[in-house]
């Protein structure tokens, strides 16, 4: 028997009266955008003792020490090194042949954070940079399709909950009281029939009214965005959605590369622009022209639909920014490298920062979360301005949801590494011969 209405998520909440996990919306309650009931669904291969993660921006920051960042390991845990001041900053692009599908982003300095957002965003601080490579889009389900077919990969919404997987979070007994019919595959969705009569207007809602939005919906997952009578065949050519962070790094292990450090994203995305709000300028809609695919008209009540895009919109849709990235603001949002803490900015380090060691979110300490940017379609202004370049989310690393994908990045001092795996792929650009996958 199908329970209307009800998923493991909201399970959890009522068993063990945690507080509503948020996903895919601001860090911030004042801006939570397409806030979702995070559901964790499988292991997601956490390692070390990084057992919470970050909440709300607002609580007054923890135990500022324990937010230092850690030496990494792996192809997917960030740059190599944080350097040393006295290095000079890597600039220039190493003369080889690119990567397919990527643009060089040249290191450099910038300011991280602003002032015109949440607490998490603050303070504006100095951080410095050395040269990565970054894929110009989001990765599409096309290339995202390429990897499942290459190597057999299961997202985490493919496969069937366990009760195990809610053992960090639950008693036994509350283990126990799972009904075996909600432990099934699927995701979180957009739920467009929600009792509009009990949902607020005029006013921000409570957790307990945003489960009213979205639901967990069964068979939906990166071949069924919509659901299990929904297909992939004419979204190629849009970001991959519904996967988890451990599904990217997995993505990530097969392609050579690994996911942008926050700090990277947050310098990539501004586009050799100063302080500036959006990748393209301070006016959200210059000269009348949507920029960006978000949600126009009252969230979640009315999309007036003006940019022509209701969901995901194909990669590209929308003009680069000064490095030649697109979608750096909208469509979906991003998943980092990053742990999450609301403090971190308090103690990153200048040169190459990749987060802190584990992830505390106040409001749900127990539930690891992940750093997420950009915004995506569901953000809008009457509730979430996850489109601007400084703006902060957090993700539980084991929930998908049908607005969240991800874009790679790759380090020089990782480039040989890359050539060598299976899913790598270069466009020459010198008299040596393409590498492995081209």
């Amino acid at each position: 028997m199908r329970i209307s209405n009800f998923n493991v998520a909201m399970l959890l909440s009522a068993l063990s009266c945690m507080a509503i996990t948020i996903v895919g919306g601001c860090a911030n309650d004042a801006a939570t955008d397409s806030s979702v009931p995070q559901v964790p669904t499988a292991d997601a291969g956490i390692t070390g003792s990084a057992s919470t993660e970050n909440g709300d921006a607002a609580t007054p920051p923890g135990n500022s020490l324990s937010t230092m960042v850690a030496s990494t390991s792996g192809s997917n845990s960030g740059p190599a090194s944080t350097g040393s001041s006295a290095e000079p900053l890597i600039i220039e692009e190493p003369k080889v042949d690119r990567p397919t599908g990527m643009v060089w982003v040249p290191g450099g300095k910038f300011q991280m954070g602003g002032t015109d957002g949440f607490p998490d965003e603050l303070p504006v601080h100095e951080v410095e940079l050395d040269g990565f490579w970054m894929d110009s889009t989001e990765v599409t389900v096309a290339e995202f399709k390429r990897f499942a077919d290459a190597t057999g990969y299961v997202t985490i919404a493919e496969r069937k909950p366990r009760r195990e997987d809610f053992a960090d979070q639950l008693s036994a007994e509350q283990l126990a009281e799972i009904p075996e019919e909600v432990l099934v595959p699927g995701s979180i969705c957009f739920n467009p029939d929600f009792d509009r009569s009990t949902f607020p207007e005029g006013r921000r809602p409570t957790p307990a009214e945003i489960y009213l939005v979205w639901m967990y919906k069964r068979g939906a997952n990166w071949r069924h965005p919509d659901g299990p009578d929904s297909g992939i065949e004419d979204r190629m050519d849009h970001p991959v959605t519904h996967v988890s962070w451990s599904d990217c790094t997995a993505y990530c292990e097969w392609a050579g590369k690994r996911l942008p450090t926050e700090a990277e994203w947050e310098y990539a995305s501004r586009g050799g622009r100063h302080q500036e709000t959006y990748p393209w300028g301070n006016e959200r809609e210059p000269g009348g022209r949507w920029m960006t695919n978000i949600w126009q008209g009252e969230w979640p009540f009315r999309n007036l639909n003006q940019d022509g895009h209701e969901k995901t919109s194909p990669v590209a849709s929308y003009e680069a920014n000064g490095f030649g990235l697109y979608d750096m603001s909208g469509n979906v949002w991003e998943w980092c490298h990053d742990w999450y803490r609301p403090d971190y900015y308090e103690n990153s380090p200048a040169r190459n920062p990749f987060g802190p060691v584990d992830s505390l979110d106040p409001n749900e300490p127990n539930i690891p979360k992940r750093i997420q940017r950009g915004g995506s379609f569901m953000c809008n202004a009457n509730y979430c301005t996850g489109y601007r370049v400084a703006s902060r989310m957090k993700g539980d690393v084991m929930s998908g949801t049908w607005h969240c994908g991800f874009r790679t990045a790759l380090s020089p001092e990782s480039y040989e590494k890359f050539r060598q795996a299976p899913g790598a792929r270069v466009r020459a650009t010198s008299s040596k011969a393409a590498g492995t996958g081209s």
